[in-house]
């Protein structure tokens, strides 16, 4: 059995990073696995697919041969990719052509001088930015081209460099194998060919499902053509104890899975010796309402069966007697024959590699609904940081909007580098609402009972953040109010942190002093600080957390809060002697991953949302991470993560190292040589600037030559850049011209 997910999605949904992951888009098919990129920073996940020819090519300079052949050689075959594309739900490839008087389309009448060669070895006439059937260049589509007689700006043959770029997205078409380049044969004609890796995003059989309602409900497709050999996958989760999966009847031969009661799966078939039935024993029900995975295989020499990452059983074939599976009716996924029928939800099945398309079947058949709900029961606890789950029809996504953090599992920092004499305040209430009904409505757990305007009050505050800075003393955060209490994190003359509050009922304010620790080292440090009542907990960084209680006589409400403050208070009316102080010249450093129980205004100030309104701030604010360690879901270890590839990898002699954290001794003895060519071109360069300097004048007429041929920056900047094109979207395509 695969010990590899069949794509990027299926790894995003175990909770893991953007990386490098081999991935099996035919399960244990004839295709084999291939190594891909997944970036899971967006709401759908993209699979990355690189070959080997470097960005700006060049082809051409007074070469005599009339067509110059450029090769593309993936890190996975032609199929594999076209098992990544044909279940993706858009792909893309960016293709550039810089020209010296050599025309690219020949637009607008002629015969193509340049095309491309993708899937199936088709040619292809039209060019990044255009679309199949259309002799353009983005430029024409845009009608922005350098002479608008022409649909391509190197068309137009000028003497100077010229660019032709965009995304091919036409997913039929890709990849890219060959780049055919042909009007170079001409004294001065030049060109450069760059193309992108080949990106897809999306996955439309991960999530392709369907709900059984009633015991007899069913879908049928053709015939399983599975003589030989049988792999069949799929997930399922039921809240029933029982139910046939799916089954395919010949005369007397016939393959059936089931779910035979809330801990058992059985597999079984006969190929005209006699029926086997392979069951796996689930030490935990399997009707909980969660996904489990099903892999059932057969082949002549032995089948088997696994259900999640249960032990696999295994039944060796008969040495003698039949091996061939003769199948005739169609194939039945849910109740066949009168047996009760399987109730809940199958998604992702796969039969010898082919994904069954259940959702379009199941929107034509009574008793079956397209797609499947309920996806947070499984997946919901990698929303992190008080991230909510939100249901969808296909999948499910985190809602971070109630929390300081970002991305698709509220785990990425949103934070900002302060400079000095910059702050930023969230107001509590803006103007045009009632105190009561916002401050209620954010400040307020909705545990609490509501509180009218005038008395509105805090019994409790939970407030969490992240800093790093090398300057005190300084003012971190500071919570205002109408009247005289105030709440605020500093670092004191002395790098320490202090905690201050001023509830009244006290002559001075109350303060938590944290001595023996340099806060202002320039690393990063965590603040949880909880306040119930009288009761504070404050934790900080990874230490256990420590205990106080507000005095006595103290007041436990925090009366009327108006207004946070982050790195500097600029508030009217008394404000406390101590912090006036240390106002000037104010915080410089980083603070991330700001919330004051429900509020996150750092988050609101960087990212537009309905509480945009209430920040203010002075200054400009620029977004960074902080080199906070983000909460990452902590790894498996080595022994218990089945997708871990130290093992498996060394088998696939692709491109690429094999996935592993050990530095072995080549990168050792690779460094070693690096360090010496630097060495090397260190001294080169020294000797070289001191003898330009003796022939100054010489340097400054070759500096101007250099101008005349040199490209624009954006080219420059891509010579160096092979990950150059991953950054370029849509919106900049005019400014690559």
């Amino acid at each position: 059995s695969a010990i590899y997910e069949l794509s990027c999605e299926a790894y995003k949904h175990l909770g893991k990073t953007s990386n490098y992951y081999w991935i099996d888009p035919d399960g244990s098919g004839a295709l084999g696995p291939l190594k891909v990129y997944c970036n899971m920073t967006e709401d759908k996940v993209w699979t990355t697919v690189y070959h080997d020819l470097q960005m700006q090519t060049s082809v051409g300079g007074n070469s005599v041969e009339k067509l110059s052949v450029l090769q593309l050689n993936y890190s996975a075959t032609m199929d594999q990719i076209s098992a990544i594309t044909s279940s993706a739900e858009y792909c893309e490839q960016f293709i550039s052509y810089s020209c010296k008087m050599s025309r690219l389309l020949n637009t607008p009448e002629g015969n193509p001088y340049t095309w491309w060669v993708g899937k199936a070895n088709e040619k292809h006439y039209y060019w990044g930015g255009s679309g199949p059937g259309i002799q353009k260049c983005a430029c024409g589509i845009e009608r922005n081209c350098t002479d608008p007689k022409y649909y391509c700006n190197c068309d137009a043959d000028h003497k100077q460099w010229r660019k032709d770029s965009g995304m091919l997205s036409y997913k039929e078409h890709l990849p890219v194998s060959q780049v055919v380049v042909g009007d170079l044969d001409r004294p001065g004609s030049e060109a450069k060919v760059s193309v992108g890796p080949v990106r897809c995003q999306g996955d439309r059989n991960y999530w392709n499902a369907a709900s059984f309602v009633t015991s007899s409900s069913h879908l049928h497709f053709s015939t399983f053509q599975g003589e030989t050999s049988a792999d069949i996958s799929f997930y399922f989760k039921t809240s029933a104890s029982d139910g046939v999966f799916l089954e395919n009847l010949g005369n007397t031969d016939f393959i059936k899975l089931e779910l035979k009661s809330a801990t058992e799966v059985s597999f079984s078939f006969d190929v005209g010796n006699g029926p086997v039935e392979i069951v796996v024993r689930s030490p935990n029900p399997l009707n909980d309402d969660q996904w489990h995975r099903v892999n059932a295989e057969r082949n002549v020499k032995q089948a088997s069966l696994q259900v999640d990452q249960l032990p696999l059983e295994v039944r060796k074939a008969p040495t003698e007697g039949h091996t061939r599976l003769e199948l005739y009716s169609q194939l039945y996924v849910g109740a066949a024959g009168g047996q009760r029928g399987f109730l809940g939800c199958i998604r992702s099945l796969r039969m010898n590699g082919v994904t069954l398309d259940l959702e379009e079947r199941a929107k034509v058949t009574p008793g079956v609904k397209p797609g499947c709900s309920g996806h947070c029961t499984s997946y919901g606890m990698y929303c992190a940081n008080g991230g909510k789950c939100v249901e969808k029809y296909n999948g499910y996504s985190c809602d971070c909007s109630k929390t300081a953090y970002d991305g698709p599992f509220c785990i990425k920092d949103v934070g900002a580098f302060f400079e000095e004499g910059m702050w930023l305040r969230y107001n509590f209430h803006s103007p045009g609402t009632s105190v009561k009904d916002l401050v209620s409505r954010t400040l307020l757990s909705s545990a609490d009972p509501e509180i009218t305007g005038p008395d509105l009050s805090l019994n409790k505050e939970e407030l969490s953040f992240s800093f790093s800075t090398t300057k005190f003393p300084c003012v971190l955060l500071y919570v205002s109010s109408y009247t005289q209490d105030f709440m605020a994190v500093l670092v004191n003359p002395t790098g320490n942190l202090q905690i201050r509050y001023n509830l009244g009922g006290t002559k001075e304010p109350y303060n938590i002093d944290i001595d023996h620790r340099n806060m202002a080292n320039g690393q990063p440090h965590t603040v949880n600080v909880t306040r119930n009542g009288r009761d504070i907990v404050l934790q900080l960084d990874h230490y256990p957390p420590t205990s106080y209680s507000l005095p006595a006589t103290s007041d436990i409400q925090f009366n009327s809060p108006k207004a946070l403050f982050l790195g500097k208070v600029i508030e009217i009316g008394k404000i406390d002697q101590d912090i006036y102080k240390y106002n000037t010249p104010g915080f410089t450093g980083c603070l991330s991953r700001v919330q004051f129980n429900q509020i996150a205004p750092l988050k609101a100030a960087l990212r537009p949302t309905n509480a945009s309104s209430h920040v203010h701030i002075q200054g400009e604010l620029v977004e960074s991470n902080c080199g906070a360690s983000p909460l990452t879901i902590p790894p498996m270890s080595a022994a218990t993560d089945p997708w871990h590839l130290d093992s498996a990898s060394a088998d696939f002699p692709y491109n690429g190292q094999a996935i592993g954290d050990g530095v072995n001794r080549n990168s050792a003895i690779i460094g070693g040589v690096i360090a010496v060519v630097i060495f090397t071109i260190l001294c080169t360069l020294v000797f070289l600037i001191r003898y330009m300097f003796r022939h100054k004048g010489t340097y400054h007429t070759n500096e101007a030559k250099g101008a005349e041929s040199a490209e624009s920056a954006d080219a420059a900047i891509m010579n160096n850049d092979p990950n150059f094109t991953e950054t370029i979207d849509e919106s900049k395509k005019e400014w690559l011209i």
